[in-house]
């Protein structure tokens, strides 16, 4: 594993083996305590304040707070692993352009947070590729078998993947791989961001749930979606199929560009659980019938959910520490 980070010294020698993942999002950093076998020993949530001093101070406050839970002085730890959104350059140990956390210039912050931490290594890593890492460590533990080759499809606020292929991390030349969330799936569509129309994301993420079928209560929108489909609303369930089809486009794209082994499907929306992993395999199963060529790529066998209530993007992130390399040496901070 490629761990150069100048911003962060490296201290003393920490044989013990314990470190700490970060999971950093818009509304909540989150936290584990892994142990030198990458045991998932405390988790603790601490809420994200926005700007770099604001997300530091989170961030190191969610470190206090695991490692005071699991009784390890931070003088045993052999580091801080932390899953960014934005453009994360880990040899440097700089971020740039985390917009959802009021980030925008390039800035020190596997520096800032290890001063901050007094003197603790940290490493910087984007968050999807901490949580494609992480993933692959759960598939590990829950399936008794390693898993290497897999990509992990984020439904979140937006939408994107990790990509792990054969044991490397793919980031790309400039760091645009998995950004799936950004292909064309309607042209002339809804606008984006990004400054295109009708990207995927649009249709396929917890946001696109949120303005196509808005909560009448507090609860979140795929859970009021998917509950009143059940219950036969018509409209629920045309707006409940076309968010499916639209994920199940994702899952096509990466299938078809870089045949993984399997596609873990996490963030907010991958919490409804049971029901959703259902639709999606009866869509799947619905094209391959028309189609002899995408049944013979068995898109249904490879889709898991990641388990409820755990950190993948927190775990992977700590495994920064212990895990093979990643991704070729040529590849980090391009």
């Amino acid at each position: 594993m490629v761990t150069t980070t100048a911003a962060a010294p490296e201290g003393p020698a920490r044989p013990d083996g314990w470190s700490v993942g970060l999971d950093v999002g818009g509304t909540k950093v989150q936290a584990v305590l892994l142990d030198a076998d990458g045991g998932v020993h405390e988790r603790r949530r601490v809420p994200t304040r926005r700007g770099l001093v604001g997300v530091v101070d989170s961030s190191a406050e969610a470190v206090e707070a695991v490692l005071h839970a699991g009784g390890v002085p931070a003088a045993r730890l052999r580091g801080v692993g932390v899953g960014l959104p934005g453009v994360v350059d880990p040899r440097a140990g700089t971020v740039e352009n985390a917009v959802n956390l009021g980030i925008t210039g390039r800035e020190p912050f596997a520096a800032l947070l290890s001063h901050r931490l007094a003197g603790v290594q940290v490493q910087l890593e984007n968050d999807l590729n901490a949580a494609v890492q992480g993933a692959a460590h759960v598939l590990d533990v829950v399936e008794g078998q390693p898993v290497d080759d897999l990509a992990f499809l984020a439904l979140g606020t937006g939408l994107a993947a990790g990509l792990l292929l054969h044991g490397d991390l793919r980031r790309g030349a400039r760091r645009a791989a998995g950004e799936i969330g950004h292909l064309i799936y309607r042209p002339d569509g809804l606008p984006c961001p990004c400054g295109q129309r009708g990207c995927l994301e649009q249709y396929a993420s917890g946001s696109a749930l949120d303005a196509a079928w808005p909560s009448p209560d507090d609860r979140p929108a795929p859970a009021a979606l998917f509950e009143a489909a059940a219950a036969g609303d018509e409209r629920a369930v045309e707006v409940r199929d076309a968010f499916v089809r639209a994920v199940v486009a994702a899952i096509r794209v990466l299938v078809l560009s870089c045949d993984p082994e399997r596609i873990v499907i996490g963030g907010g929306v991958s919490e409804l659980g049971g029901q959703l992993l259902a639709c999606l395999v009866a869509e799947l199963d619905r094209q391959a019938a028309a189609s002899p060529f995408l049944a013979t790529t068995a898109m249904p066998d490879r889709i898991r959910l990641v388990p409820p209530g755990l950190p993948v993007g927190a775990v992977g992130a700590a495994l920064v520490f212990r895990a093979p390399t990643v991704g070729r040496p040529d590849e980090v901070g391009v």
